[in-house]
């Protein structure tokens, strides 16, 4: 009886759909697959994973800060749409002779850093875009200076300063999903273009085949990182962020890790009681940005 009843509870655990639970049980799995791949990987590997219907998450290394580099792109346009909304600014507007729409596609389609600049200037700057992430409840996500900024300062991959921990870059992912920061239209605006990211096909979706990704890159020397959504075969989406540091080939390594997520999460729903740990991927080699 104590046998049947212990089951009970197992399934009602499976069928809960708790907010943000941490690596259950049937997910354990996957939690040591991505340690083995940040562990065989020389370097500083962080990872999380977020089903955004089920609220389960799985992290590597999750609460270690690393910096953002082009992924703080999303929240920036997030929170331009943000004041489009309240009527403030508009997406046919110009800034500095430059049409809004062609700033926003150029950040997060191509990742410009001039056209980001703009964007985030016109907005006064990282203060308030940092006030409106503070004002979500997002905490482990800092944004402190322009991209020319950043990009002039002496580097140093342990600043904290324009830095992200995994969890808090997927639980603004989340919120972003949701519509607890934007409405369905603007998040969708959002959304398509991260779809047609053109950067870093070697990275989140470079053993994703066939697989619908939306996501963001970003580069800095000795850093490597993407994030965004995989939509899963039943519909179901999961929202990640991986992040290498240090160490070589990081591009494959933040490939392995995208494919070790969708496989786990896949197989956590077709098979709850047994995750297959996915097949050790060949490296992806190609130029990215």
């Amino acid at each position: 009886m104590k046998r049947l009843t212990g089951f009970a509870i197992g399934l009602a655990a499976f069928f809960a759909t708790p907010a943000a639970a941490e690596a259950p049980v049937f997910l354990k799995p996957l939690e040591q697959r991505l340690f083995s791949i940040a562990n065989a990987n020389p370097g500083n590997i962080g990872v999380a994973a977020l089903d955004l219907k089920t609220g389960q998450l799985v992290s590597v290394y999750g609460d270690d800060a690393f910096p953002m580099a082009s992924t703080v792109k999303v929240a920036i346009a997030a929170n331009y749409m943000s004041q489009v909304e309240a009527g403030r600014r508009s997406l046919d507007a110009t800034i500095g002779g430059q049409p809004v729409r062609s700033l926003m596609a150029r950040m997060l389609i191509h990742s410009d850093n001039v056209a980001t600049d703009m964007i985030l200037n016109n907005l006064g700057g990282p203060a308030p875009v940092q006030a409106w992430i503070d004002q979500h409840g997002i905490t482990g996500l800092r944004i402190d200076r322009t991209i020319a900024s950043l990009l002039a300062a002496k580097r140093d991959l342990k600043d904290v300063r324009d830095s992200a921990t995994p969890k808090a870059m997927v639980t603004m992912l989340q919120k972003l999903d949701s519509g607890a920061m934007l409405r369905p239209s603007s998040r969708d605006y959002i959304l398509d273009l991260m779809a047609q990211c053109a950067t870093g096909k070697n990275r989140i979706p470079g053993l994703l085949s066939g697989v619908k990704v939306q996501h963001k890159t970003g580069t800095l020397t000795g850093l490597t990182t993407d994030v965004g959504y995989l939509t899963l075969p039943d519909g179901r989406r999961v929202a990640i962020a991986v992040f290498a540091r240090y160490g070589a080939n990081r591009p494959a390594t933040i490939a392995t890790a995208a494919r070790a997520v969708y496989d786990g999460f896949v197989n956590f729903v077709t098979s709850p009681f047994r995750v297959v740990p996915s097949t050790t991927a060949a490296a992806v080699v190609g130029a990215s940005h």
